[in-house]
């Protein structure tokens, strides 16, 4: 059995030393910069920005002039038409046979003031006749202008310059808060892969020490300074060694693979993470401040009040569409007609205007105009409430983190003297131990408090790093350098 074990460990040895192709000693800072630069986390909200920005990009090209170009070149007609006579009060029926084309030019504008488009045409027409005098005849409208206007008090335009820029500054701050979620993302799979190998070195450690203590114990039992059950125990522990080596070593390999696919290194990539063993002490976050930051900056205040604006949007437009409503549309342009093209253009002075006026006004709906208004009101105050209920509860959020933040800075510190404690009590043990001045028992406790204060010492600067990036995810700001966080917008446009 213990044969088994060795060639199993062996072979545990070999895959992971016969895959190091290519070794990669990174930081903590390293690995959160590379997984900012090549993650697929990364990769995703860069592209989800640039959905946001052609989105806003749209909304603007809606406020400039639009120029389309129309066209029907080619129609036939042979048909009988009939006409009325009022003379002889007869109907008088006709053969047609002709064709006609047309072609126009027009300019959009929409006004974001009135929130009414004003509008500028030209068009040409042509139409040739093959009965009769077979004549072919050009119709122009060498420039008309239009406006039209739907009069009920809601303005579509002016809403939409108030949450379009609002969505569009939303999804900056998503994209600048997405960098902290995978800062929080690396600096966790960091400290796993941390974890593990530590995990190998305190399996390593163990094994080394149940095979001297096997060894020795073998030689006290010979000379009867040992019993039987206490050398039995000596060899379960070098087993149970062997096994916990095996066992890390799977962690090992696990907690690399994930960071590996997380950074998009390819799989004869070995990380090995170098711990970071220092902490700022000096580095105190005053809670006023982080609150003050994160309600400036954090992309949840900004889409709640995005949420309230769009309620306050969709009660106005209820009220619009179930009130009285007016739609106005006024043309006025210069024509003419010739034989060629040159004379239908020729001292346009044949003035057309056309004018439409159209009434929409509730007599009798049987209450559901008020119905939908007092849901809609209804639907904004459930909104608004909700928002005030989560701001408290976010600015609660940032308080505690920014508390255990101050204090995990001294817990690193009576981490790193408690690990140092027992590594010394266990060194003093070990040595007492091998001449005999004390027990197994008591060995196996100092080696279990060694474990416990390696383990309890990296919790500690996991907590420590973890809790830094969560309250640079809350506030986007760094306290560090004193600045907000940003990012290369432009970079990640021209990608």
């Amino acid at each position: 059995m213990i044969r088994i074990l060795v060639l199993i460990t062996f072979i545990s040895f070999c895959k992971i030393s016969g895959a190091q192709n290519n070794v990669q000693k990174l930081t903590l800072p390293e690995v959160i910069n590379l997984a900012a630069k090549q993650s697929i986390d990364a990769f995703k909200q860069q592209n989800m920005y640039r959905s946001s920005y052609w989105a806003f990009k749209y909304y603007q090209a809606d406020k400039l002039p639009f120029l389309s170009v129309g066209a029907n070149p080619f129609s036939y007609s042979n048909s009988i038409r009939q006409d009325y006579v009022p003379q002889d009060q007869t109907w008088q029926y006709s053969e047609q046979k002709n064709i006609t084309s047309s072609a126009s030019l027009k300019a959009n504008q929409n006004i974001n003031l009135t929130g009414g488009t004003v509008s500028m045409s030209s068009d040409l027409g042509m139409s040739k006749n093959f009965i009769g005098t077979q004549l072919t005849t050009f119709s122009a409208n060498a420039i008309s202008l239009g406006y039209s206007q739907r009069v009920n008090g809601y303005n579509g335009m002016r809403w939409k310059s108030k949450i379009e820029p609002l969505k569009f500054e939303l999804a900056k701050k998503n994209l600048i808060q997405s960098n902290e979620d995978i800062a929080v993302k690396a600096a966790n799979k960091f400290f796993t892969l941390v974890d593990a190998q530590i995990e190998i070195n305190i399996s390593k450690t163990n094994l080394a020490n149940s095979d001297t203590l096997y060894q020795i114990g073998k030689g006290r039992y010979q000379v009867g300074t040992v019993t039987q059950d206490e050398l039995l125990n000596f060899e379960l522990n070098l087993m149970n060694s062997r096994l916990a080596l095996i066992k890390a070593n799977q962690g090992l390999i696990r907690a690399r693979s994930d960071l590996n696919s997380f950074l998009g290194f390819d799989k004869n990539t070995v990380i090995e993470c170098i711990m970071p063993t220092e902490v700022s002490l000096a580095l105190q976050i005053n809670v006023d401040d982080a609150v003050q930051k994160s309600m400036q900056n954090n992309p949840n205040i900004i889409a709640q009040n995005n949420r309230i604006l769009e309620e306050d949007n969709n009660v106005r437009l209820i009220k619009a569409r179930n009130g009285l409503s007016a739609d106005v549309s006024v043309t006025a342009g210069l024509n003419q007609t010739g034989l060629n093209v040159g004379n239908a253009y020729q001292n346009p002075n044949r003035f057309q205007n056309i004018a439409l006026v159209g009434l929409s006004v509730p007599i009798l709906d049987w209450g559901k105009r008020k119905g939908q208004i007092l849901m809609a009101k209804s639907n904004r105050e459930v909104v608004v409430n909700s928002v005030k209920q989560e701001r408290i509860d976010f600015e609660q959020a940032v308080v505690m983190n920014v508390m255990e933040f101050d204090l995990q800075a001294n817990q690193v510190m009576n981490s790193a003297r408690a690990d140092t404690i027992a590594q010394m009590g266990f060194d003093v043990t070990m040595r007492r131990f091998k001449i005999g001045k004390l027990d197994v028992t008591k060995l196996n406790l100092a080696r279990n408090d060694l474990e416990n204060a390696k383990r309890a010492y990296i919790s500690s600067l996991r907590k420590y790093w973890v809790s830094y990036y969560l309250i640079r995810q809350l506030t986007l700001f760094d306290f560090q350098a004193g600045t907000d966080l940003t990012a290369d917008f432009d970079k990640i446009l021209n990608q």
